[in-house]
């Protein structure tokens, strides 16, 4: 399973973006998708999550009803609509597939089995 993510980059503080994280293979299916980020000098961190079906998300605390994942099975995509960016939004994204939890959705990055390269997202204040 390879994964590519897509569509970072600079925004101003109140603005928004999406980034796209698009999977090759069939694991897609079976597997429910996480967002990451990392923040220089800190650790990894859950975002938020996607269930197989798409029916079930969890998200962390602080982007709550600010930015929304869906996933498109057909076209084999996830997407992390963030709006209402802030500068502590500034960090490194990841994407991850998830194949050991089931449709439990996972906040710890060692449950997810494959990583998609980063997508820088800086927010200016």
């Amino acid at each position: 399973v390879q994964l590519q993510a897509s569509g970072g980059g600079l925004v101003q503080a109140g603005g928004s973006l999406r980034l796209s994280c698009a999977a090759s293979g069939r694991a897609f299916s079976y597997g429910l998708m996480g967002w990451f980020r990392q923040a220089p000098g800190k650790e990894r961190e859950f975002v938020g999550a996607i269930n197989r079906s798409g029916g079930t998300t969890n998200y962390q605390d602080s982007v709550k009803g600010r930015f929304t994942i869906s996933r498109d099975s057909a076209k084999n995509t996830v997407y992390l609509q963030m709006d209402s960016l802030k500068p502590e939004d500034t960090a490194v994204y990841y994407c991850a597939l998830n194949l050991w939890t089931g449709d439990r959705i996972s906040i710890y990055p060692h449950h997810y089995d494959f990583w998609g390269q980063e997508t820088q997202v800086t927010v200016s204040s």
